[in-house]
């Protein structure tokens, strides 16, 4: 191949001059003959889309020599993974293709902590991809950039964990040949993963090399390397040894124009001592990164393990003050984990909820604070619970039953709004009302101000003769104006479900709906998307009282019994699923889920999105179909919590779409629901997106509004310490254990707070307490 600038003659497979290092333009004649797998092979994946049958695209993670990568859940067995794609010009070459198997054979045997797993190659319509192990976290070239450079102690931290990760593999034959920054995370937890295992030999052989692939990168390359010896584990550890003298100094021991330049330089020239850009760097460590950097592989570290025992040594003379990890501002939700070695403790990791609404957008998200009505046209009703007149203990659930019964019914109409029986029971709860046998006209309005409604729907049940009368009272309670009062009368209680009915068309019509409105309205029978059977709406009840408690296993016991009664109560197997959910047994959760989407027409329309949502997210686990269902329920109702919140899941913990997350949870916000788990996920979705600046206005919102919450406290407190002002950490942090006298829960936030300032010395005195207690 000729030079199109120096017009010397190059082999066919190089990619740079060799003469002059200009970036050769390959010939009109493909290296490989390009056939019918070329022409099938897929260049790029669209998130949602699935892929092989299999594998659902979560996001691309990035592009290399090979081809590009793919965040993607494994259908099969519910796990994320990652896919490279491998580029049709290495893929057509069946040798290469039998390498990569021969390879990945033994690659995959390596199973350490800190080596990403390599899983299997595979095909599909012919294009050849790698299956391997998702990491989430930064990876180790980012951290670089973000920092500069990083702490001595934290760089000897990450070569050890590498080091290790080298032993396991050397152990088994399994050389890396292209171990860069690139290929090393930072996970979760605080551990280095070595990725890509079983790759770079595979491309090694002469003749592979074609248009836009790399073997091996120019500025970590080992001079054996360059010079295409057969390499063994001390290239690695030449390698590594670039990668550690980064970390200190902030940059490359070799930097040049072209590959060419560099791959000269590696072999030729001796590196600077990394004390010239980092005077901080101790005399030991210099000559250990200057020996892992001898051109002559016999000079080096001979093993990882040689290079490891005295990383160690070097280690114990480092201030503990220098083992920390940096600070860094994540671009998606990748959490900040904390790792040093203080007398071997670990410390945990830190998920910072430092996150902001944008100043733009904050005057729309945040109402003011006086109470004022959500924003809608739409008339606005409260059904608090009834007024039991009868003395009969055993309709006792009619209280909470009756007022669910007519919320439901009311709740299909998309010209009202209704709050649910889940803002009630808050509301009642907040206002020490649940148990009140009677409601004055001050709580009433209480209730209305709570829940920002224009109207309440005023109820009671008594028992006159062999009749059981029902009576609501429709009213302003800002005003006192009583619009209307409704009386039903029935012999038996399987009639209830008909006089609800009866009840609602009323209300409707006292609420101005117009004719053409209410033709056009959602209404059908509650008894038909609930259940007829009063007994069995008892046990619900008995059961939902207990779900909002948060006591699951006692809701079961009582759902369960509903449906023994009512096989097609469908709201109730949804509720079972969600309780199966929080208590661990998924596949309980499965069939309730499987048993709810099979009676969905038997549930109200909203209720049917909800479980065609949760059916085609869990069961299924097709993404495009939940949203669809979560998305067709929010265009009836806008505001509905759980579809709202629902829709925000899905696309934050599977799609890890945060930018798609943040408009439904903003609704719920701007709709002032107290629920602290909107602010929290809102919190996560805006530090996924780095928004920092505003997240004390958000908690500053909650707590201005709602009753304070140490968890909200806590996150305020741990922002700040995000953002350095660790006195008002503290001071935020004390006033959050006000409410919960915690002597140990101080020493914690002390002990975090100092951690970040990076005394470590004062944080272990600090945890040391904890530890103790």
């Amino acid at each position: 191949m000729k030079c199109h600038k120096c017009n010397s003659d190059n082999p066919d497979t190089q990619r740079f001059c060799g003469e002059c290092g200009t970036q050769l333009t390959p010939t009109e004649k493909p290296l490989i003959s390009v056939t019918e797998t070329l022409e099938t092979h897929k260049e790029e994946l669209t998130t949602g889309s699935t892929f092989a049958r299999r594998y659902q695209i979560i996001e691309e993670l990035g592009k290399g020599g090979m081809g590009k990568v793919y965040k993607a859940l494994d259908k099969k067995i519910n796990e994320k993974i990652a896919i490279k794609l491998i580029k049709p010009e290495i893929s057509s070459d069946k040798k290469v293709i039998e390498r990569f198997s021969n390879e990945l054979k033994l690659a995959r045997k390596v199973a350490h902590r800190n080596v990403g797993r390599m899983y299997d190659l595979g095909e599909h319509e012919g294009t050849h991809f790698i299956t391997m192990e998702y990491v989430s976290g930064e990876d180790l070239k980012s951290m670089i950039r973000m920092s500069g450079q990083l702490g001595i102690g934290t760089a000897v931290n990450i070569t050890k964990q590498v080091c290790e990760g080298l032993i396991e593999a050397h152990r088994l034959g399994v050389i890396h040949r292209d171990l860069k920054p690139n290929n090393i995370m930072i996970d979760k937890d605080g551990n280095a993963r070595i990725l890509d295992f079983g790759i770079a030999r595979s491309l090694k052989e002469k003749g592979i090399t074609g248009a836009g692939v790399t073997v091996g990168t120019p500025e970590y390359m080992s001079p054996e390397q360059v010079e295409a010896k057969e390499v063994d584990q001390r290239a690695d550890i030449y390698s590594l040894g670039v990668i550690l003298y980064e970390m200190v100094t902030g940059r490359l021991p070799f930097e040049g124009d072209t590959a060419l330049s560099i791959a000269v330089k590696q072999k030729t020239e001796a590196p600077p001592n990394p004390k010239e850009f980092n005077p901080q760097i101790q005399e030991d460590l210099s000559h250990l990164i200057l020996k892992c950097l001898e051109k002559d592989r016999e000079k080096r570290y001979q093993s990882p393990e040689d290079l490891l025992s005295e990383l160690t040594k070097i280690e114990k003379g480092i201030p503990t003050t220098d083992i920390k990890f940096p600070r860094l501002k994540p671009t998606t939700s990748k959490e900040i984990t904390v790792t040093f070695n203080v007398k071997k403790v670990l410390l945990p990791t830190i998920f910072v909820a430092a996150v902001a609404i944008a100043a733009v957008l904050v005057l729309q998200i945040l109402p003011p604070k006086k109470v004022a009505s959500l924003p809608s046209d739409k008339p606005s009703l409260a059904v608090p619970y009834f007024e039991n007149n009868t003395g009969d203990k055993n309709l006792e659930y009619l209280r909470s039953g009756l007022s669910e019964w007519i919320i439901i019914d009311l709740s299909q109409s998309k010209y009202i709004n209704v709050l649910s029986g889940d803002k009630i029971f808050s509301i009642l709860k907040k206002l020490n009302l649940l148990e009140a046998e009677k409601l004055s006209s001050e709580d009433l309005e209480k209730i209305a101000n709570q829940g920002r409604v224009d109207h309440i729907l005023k109820g009671s049940f008594i028992k006159i003769g062999d009749s059981f009368v029902i009576t609501a009272m429709l009213q302003k309670p800002q005003t006192g104006e009583v619009i209307n009062s409704i009386e039903a009368r029935c012999k038996r209680e399987e009639e209830i479900p008909d006089k609800v009915d009866e009840l609602t068309k009323q209300v409707k019509a006292d609420l101005k709906l117009t004719r053409q409105q209410m033709a056009s309205d959602i209404d059908r029978e509650v008894g038909k998307i609930t259940t007829s059977s009063p007994e069995a709406f008892k046990q619900y009840m008995e059961g939902w009282k207990y779900h909002q408690q948060l006591k699951y296993n006692q809701s079961l016991e009582y759902m369960k019994k509903a449906v023994a009664e009512d096989p097609n109560f469908a709201m109730a197997y949804r509720t079972m699923a969600w309780a199966y959910r929080l208590t661990g047994k998924f596949d309980e959760q499965m069939d309730s889920l499987k048993k709810a989407f099979e009676l969905k027409d038997r549930a109200s329309e909203r209720e049917r999105h909800l479980i065609e949502g949760d059916y085609y997210q869990i069961v299924e686990e097709n993404l495009d179909k939940a949203i669809d269902s979560y998305e067709t329920l929010l265009e009836i109702y806008p505001n509905d919590i759980l579809g709202n919140f629902n829709l925000a899941q899905v696309y934050m913990e599977k799609l890890e779409e945060y930018d798609k997350a943040i408009p439904p949870l903003e609704v719920l916000v701007k709709n002032r629901e107290e629920a602290i788990w909107i602010y929290t996920y809102l919190a996560q979705a805006y530090n996924a997106k780095g928004l920092y600046d505003k997240v004390e206005e958000l908690y500053r919102f909650y707590l201005d509004n709602f009753p304070e919450d140490m968890r909200i406290q806590s996150g305020l407190a741990f922002n700040y310490i995000y953002l350095g002002e660790y006195d008002l950490a503290q001071d935020e942090y004390e006033k959050a254990l006000a409410s919960v006298p915690d002597k140990y829960g101080l020493s914690m936030m002390k002990g975090w707070i100092e951690i970040f300032k990076g005394n470590l010395e004062e944080a272990e005195k600090e945890l040391k307490k904890v530890v103790g207690h």
